[in-house]
């Protein structure tokens, strides 16, 4: 999971996941419920990836993880980017992705994280 093609499929996967380019036409911003929730350079190089993130495991992925820094342009505290060099494993990366989707569901209304939480029959 380090290229464009497979990173964007991994947050298109997402349950309700939108792609808008809000910044400038380089930048991917992924959204839920239209609250961001990764940022995808697509002229990064090498590839970065910027996901939210609760501090206290932002703090200790920082400490492991030379390819993992504070967020670029975002909250230090809330939002971490990974430079997608080959060095982190494809299956923390897809975690990272997911755990960032949660924490922002979570913060969602009552709602929006029902809705997001039925089968996609069942909205039929």
């Amino acid at each position: 999971m380090h290229d464009h093609d497979s990173i964007r499929a991994a947050l298109r996967a997402k349950p309700g996941a939108g792609e808008t380019f809000p910044f400038d036409a380089t930048t991917l911003v992924a959204k839920v419920e239209g609250k961001l929730f990764a940022l995808l350079p697509l002229t990064a190089l090498p590839m970065q990836l910027s996901l939210k993130v609760d501090p206290g495991y932002g703090e200790v992925l920082r400490e492991t993880y030379p390819a993992i820094q504070p967020g670029y342009h975002l909250n230090k505290q809330h939002w971490i980017t990974l430079t997608l060099d080959g060095s982190l494993e494809p299956a923390l990366v897809q975690s990272l992705i997911d755990e960032s989707y949660r924490l922002v569901v979570r913060g969602l209304p009552r709602a929006a994280r029902t809705r997001l939480a039925a089968p996609p029959d069942a909205a039929g």
